[in-house]
């Protein structure tokens, strides 16, 4: 197959922005349809402030212009990885924002010599779909399944598409329990999500996220993180934390107590915060990504819209 991006003037200046504090960017995701949370202020200074990485913007739109695209990037240092550019860590997916040839070939090019230029052993794309990453000659490091589901259909209907005793059983359970419901952002709902949240990497032997990390999610993207809680007799059992941005809502994370599980409470949050997402005109919930398309989480939901994510990296730094 012939590349995607061909045959386009590459002249154009590249500029480097800042996208936290440039106020063009919160105006350019509004208009973008491709824009998601992972591309926000608020997720890009958490990441900052809570990891140390540099977020960075490359645009061909020059200074007090709108912007008309852009890429958004962090430069990661590590003892293992090396010096690398990332689009974006810990997010699930983040497009390139571009809608021309001529501006992706740009951008790329740029890429390609801030690659060398910066010291980088290699830079990381996650798109949805390809294009940019083509004209780059990315690799395919990794691949992932990004799980979606639309909301504008009815709440009976979504209902009835769930595995019948995998997900209708437990929420029945759950309603039977008298599981109580609690959401919010406040610092002790977030001490009980971080409760469930240790609880849920020791079982899996995967180190957890920081509580810095946590608190500065709420911080920077406050009102649209929600922590939601299921209670067995004022005993928080299970926990989510969902972000919303424009007219979609991210499933981030989910914990539980094992000792519980058999009551539905992850479950339970679950159909909570899609019933509340519909009430609210909310169009699409996402439920993160996947390396398996086959996971159980998957199956019993049952969710209709699926999308591969291979995870680009090109090399060539140092």
């Amino acid at each position: 197959m012939a590349p995607f991006f061909a045959g386009v003037d590459t002249t154009m200046t590249v500029f480097v922005i800042d996208p936290i504090r440039d106020p063009r960017w919160p105006a350019f995701l509004e208009r973008h349809p491709k824009a998601s949370m992972f591309h926000t202020p608020g997720w890009l200074n958490t990441l900052r402030l809570s990891y140390g990485y540099e977020p960075v913007a490359l645009t061909t739109s020059p200074p007090r212009s709108e912007l008309n695209n852009g890429v958004a990037l962090c430069y990661v240092n590590s003892w293992l990885t090396g010096r690398r550019l990332v689009s974006l860590p810990f997010s699930d997916h983040c497009d390139p924002l571009i809608d021309t040839d001529a501006d992706a070939e740009c951008l790329a090019d740029d890429l390609r010599y801030r690659l060398h230029k910066e010291h980088c052993d290699y830079v990381e794309l996650r798109p949805t779909a390809p294009g940019f990453d083509a004209r780059f000659n990315f690799g395919t490091a990794a691949t992932f399944f990004l799980h979606r589901t639309d909301l504008r259909r009815p709440l009976d209907y979504l209902y009835r598409t769930f595995h019948a005793s995998c997900i209708r059983g437990k929420i029945r359970r759950a309603l039977r329990e008298g599981l109580a419901y609690q959401v919010g952002n406040s610092e002790d709902k977030l001490n009980s999500f971080y409760k469930l949240l240790l609880l849920t990497a020791r079982r899996h032997h995967s180190p957890p996220h920081t509580m810095t990390w946590l608190r500065n999610l709420i911080k920077f993207c406050r009102p649209n993180v929600q922590v939601g809680l299921a209670l067995k007799d004022r005993y928080p059992i299970a926990g989510i934390l969902t972000v919303r941005y424009k007219q979609k809502i991210v499933y981030k994370y989910g914990c539980s107590d094992p000792n519980f599980h058999k009551l539905g409470g992850t479950v339970f949050l679950l159909w909570k915060a899609i019933q509340e997402a519909k009430t609210s005109g909310i169009m699409r919930f996402d439920w993160g990504r996947s390396q398996n398309i086959f996971a159980l989480a998957v199956r019993v939901f049952r969710l209709p819209r699926r999308i591969e994510l291979p995870m680009r990296e090109s090399y060539g730094g140092r």
